[in-house]
């Protein structure tokens, strides 16, 4: 008789009629908010925790002023310095969200794709206030920026250490998509140190199936104690819509780039001067490895600070500061946010014997060459490597403007993309094909635009 009345009590067949005498209750002057409890026991919420953070979330949206091309002059640098102030603007805008991370300063986290090439930033509030911003330094390899904002009574979220989250935490995701304003999604954390993903160029995601849609770039993962445990970034979305699959930036890398983008308006990222591979069962065989875990050194550069530390070809490095490095990615991740200077631990293996050493991250070196010692008509220009988000070739980096170079069109920040008809990709290959006692035609790359120019 017990057992029947236990089973009449919990028969989901009771149910709709429990909710909708629920529901007609709720509908009566006395009821007309749902309780706080429910048979003595309180309802659960993360109300409470929400309206703490909320306020330190924005929406910001950004404005850019795009000029049409349509004529073929425009093609022409020559003449587009005379008809570029003429041009009509087409303005485009975009949406996306920030974390406030400091209240008395007014930084505001947020990704730099939210924000990128943006001529004006604008952040709204919780509260509705409308705020310009001005850019302090983003970092397009990592895909984080900081703005700051001026305004009273700001509030900031406080940050978590993100090196304690666990699969399986719950978290929560706050931001603005679809520009619809603030919305706030659950979920948990489905996995930690995400790389390899090819969204950014350092990656170390947290993966959660919180709803991320376009629009939460940037807002903020947090904890059920609301504390900042990560950046909203990106979501795997192989139909084009969410899928639970979303990755955010973890709040201790988010914070330490922070701290280089105020300092410096950039990450002034060191280098070790390793190159790396993962380790495949091939290669565990090859070198008869008791270990199969970390990344196996490739090459070492010449007078590198991995060089002096001792190390060689075929050294399998397995822990970096005493954080186990599994493969290549978590090495480039971890070494790319350290800072010039800085001392690093590594732990490696050497024919199955472990050894450590320690070495001083470096300045990175970038190759330049005097380019009048290539030909006669790059005299006063000094050419190098383009950045690692460009076309590959040889960049003009400086350029003096009384020099024949100069007084053909070239500028600093041209890219040659090819020399006498042949493609190049560094300064080794443009010396192979340029003779110093002959003209030079060379391929321009500059921005989306491409042209030749005659050099004699």
């Amino acid at each position: 008789m017990g057992h029947s009345t236990m089973y009449n009590k919990f028969n989901p067949k009771s149910w709709p009629a429990i909710l909708l005498a629920l529901m007609c209750s709720f509908s009566s002057t006395s009821y007309a908010v749902l309780p706080s409890n429910l048979n003595n026991q309180p309802l659960p919420s993360i109300a409470p925790m929400l309206e703490q953070a909320m306020p330190a979330v924005v929406n910001i949206s950004t404005s850019k002023n795009m000029q049409t091309v349509d004529n073929p002059l425009l093609r022409d640098p020559f003449f587009r310095q005379f008809m570029a102030p003429n041009l009509p603007q087409q303005k485009r805008n975009s949406l996306g969200s920030g974390v406030i991370i400091d209240s008395s300063a007014g930084f505001v986290l947020t990704n730099n794709h939210v924000i990128d090439k943006a001529d004006k930033i604008m952040v709204t509030l919780k509260d509705g206030r409308q705020l310009d911003a001005k850019l302090v330094g983003t970092d397009p390899e990592s895909d984080v920026a900081v703005i700051q904002i001026t305004a009273e009574n700001l509030t900031a979220l406080p940050i978590a250490d993100s090196s304690q989250l666990r699969v399986g935490d719950f978290v929560v995701a706050i931001g603005n998509p679809f520009g619809l304003g603030q919305t706030v999604t659950s979920g948990i954390v489905s996995a930690l140190g995400r790389s390899g993903l090819g969204i950014e160029g350092y990656e170390d995601f947290i993966q959660t199936d919180a709803s991320i849609n376009p629009g939460n770039s940037g807002g903020a993962l947090v904890n059920l104690r609301g504390e900042f445990v990560g950046m909203n970034t990106a979501i795997l979305a192989p139909t084009g819509g969410n899928v639970g699959i979303g990755f955010a930036i973890p709040s201790n890398m988010a914070i330490t780039l922070k701290e280089s983008l105020v300092k410096n308006g950039e990450v002034r990222r060191g280098l070790l001067g390793v190159t790396t591979q993962d380790l495949t069962p091939e290669l565990v065989n090859a070198f008869d490895l008791e270990n199969k875990q970390g990344a196996v050194i490739s090459r070492i550069e010449s007078n590198s600070p991995a060089a002096r530390a001792g190390l060689e070809p075929g050294d399998i490095i397995v822990a970096i500061n005493n954080k186990p490095a599994k493969n290549s990615y978590d090495i480039r991740n971890m070494i790319g946010l350290m800072q010039i200077g800085e001392q690093v631990n590594i732990d490696y293996y050497r024919n199955n014997k472990k050894l450590s050493t320690v070495a001083t991250i470096g300045k990175p070196q970038r190759p330049t060459v005097d380019g009048g010692k290539l030909h006669p008509t790059l005299e006063g220009t000094s050419l190098g490597l383009p950045q690692k988000n460009q076309v590959e070739g040889v960049v003009i980096e400086k350029i003096e403007n009384r020099s024949y170079a100069w007084r053909t069109g070239l500028r600093p920040g041209d890219i040659i993309v090819s020399a006498n008809r042949f493609r190049i990709h560094n300064l080794d290959e443009l010396a192979q094909v340029v003779n110093p006692t002959e003209g030079l035609v060379i391929n321009i790359q500059r921005g989306e635009e491409g042209f030749f120019v005659v050099l004699r």
